[in-house]
């Protein structure tokens, strides 16, 4: 079902014209099989284990080896900064049809090695190049107006919240981060006009015991809820709710399912996630190379109408969020896809 959606998705943003596009075109077609697959190098700036954004385009990327014609291999370039860019150099050097990277930390090292590998394609999954300012006609940037989504749990946490204060921790301030600030903040103003919304800044996507310090700090100030928006960092503000008690919103992925089969308790204060579905854009994004339908080049923009943004609508969330909430959620989602409510965006 979730490959259904994120395979429809791409049909509706092409269609819908949500493209913006220079000196783009469809990517011819090979004949790619089981002896002769698509080779696909993905570097992680970082490491995997962050349990939302990074594992969730290892999934989708192993689970298209699984189906389709496709090899990937997953490079973790690790912690240290200095080790991104040799990274992505090496692979772009080696024997890969298409070199994927993510976010705009890694936007710079692909702009850099792309125009000097013209027979190659490249995927730059959460920003995009601008095609102004060079050849870039084998990147495909995908970027995902995860606002939409990010407006229907910051309605919902408004609408749960006891003590009227919800607190937010955020890797960084960047545009992709803010883009789930910007919805989350108006939908829950949206829901209660007067709720306290508070923000922290860790400074790092990969130190958990920082954002479980900086989530214990707003539960002491007395917000009951906290959404991390942070990677790693976030894991230990997921923590932090368990262990006080308070609930909190995950990122990225479906959080509570994740942490279902070895945590169930901290599954339990994960009343919802924001989901940006990063692997099912990627299966899809190689599905079309192999089908010869996919064009780089340019951008996606993809959001609620497209199914590649949404929030988790678990066992959790039917559990904790009431069911005049959950029903008011339905109407506004649909409202948002219909163009009757506009969301903020920080794209």
């Amino acid at each position: 079902m979730t490959f259904t959606l994120a395979r429809r998705g791409f049909g509706l943003a092409l269609a819908a014209g949500l493209l913006t596009s220079v000196s783009a075109g469809a990517v011819l077609a090979q004949e790619y099989t089981e002896d002769n697959p698509l080779k696909v190098a993905f570097v992680v700036h970082g490491t995997l284990g962050d349990k939302s954004f990074l594992d969730s385009a290892a999934e989708g990327l192993n689970r298209a080896a699984e189906e389709l014609p496709v090899t990937v291999n997953i490079v973790e370039a690790g912690l240290e900064r200095s080790r991104w860019q040799p990274a992505l150099a090496d692979v772009t050097d080696g024997d890969y049809d298409v070199v994927i990277a993510g976010t705009w930390e890694m936007l710079g090292f692909m702009t850099d090695l792309a125009p000097d590998y013209p027979e190659k394609q490249f995927i730059l999954f959460d920003d995009t190049p601008d095609y102004t300012a060079g050849d870039y006609s084998n990147i495909m940037g995908i970027q995902y107006q995860v606002s939409d989504a990010a407006y229907l749990a910051g309605y919902a946490a408004a609408s749960i919240s006891e003590t009227g204060e919800i607190g937010q921790i955020l890797g960084v301030e960047g545009h992709t981060i803010l883009e789930f600030v910007y919805g989350f903040e108006q939908g829950a103003l949206a829901a209660d006009p007067d709720v306290d919304l508070v923000r922290a800044v860790a400074g790092d996507f990969t130190d958990p015991a920082r954002g479980k310090e900086l989530a214990l700090a707003q539960f002491a100030q007395g917000t009951d809820i906290v959404f991390p928006i942070a990677g790693g960092t976030g894991i230990g503000a997921l923590q932090a709710a368990r262990d006080e008690g308070k609930l909190a919103i995950g990122v990225d992925s479906d959080q509570a399912t994740i942490f279902a089969d070895t945590d169930q308790a901290q599954a339990d204060v994960i009343f919802t996630s924001v989901e940006k579905k990063i692997g099912d854009s990627l299966y899809t994004a190689l599905e079309q190379t192999i089908e010869g339908t996919a064009t780089y080049g340019e951008t996606l923009l993809l959001g609620l109408a497209d199914g590649a943004v949404g929030i988790s609508k678990n066992a959790q969330y039917e559990a904790i969020v009431p069911e005049d909430v959950r029903a008011e959620i339905e109407e506004i989602e649909q409202q948002i896809i219909a163009g009757d409510i506009e969301v903020d965006s920080a794209m």
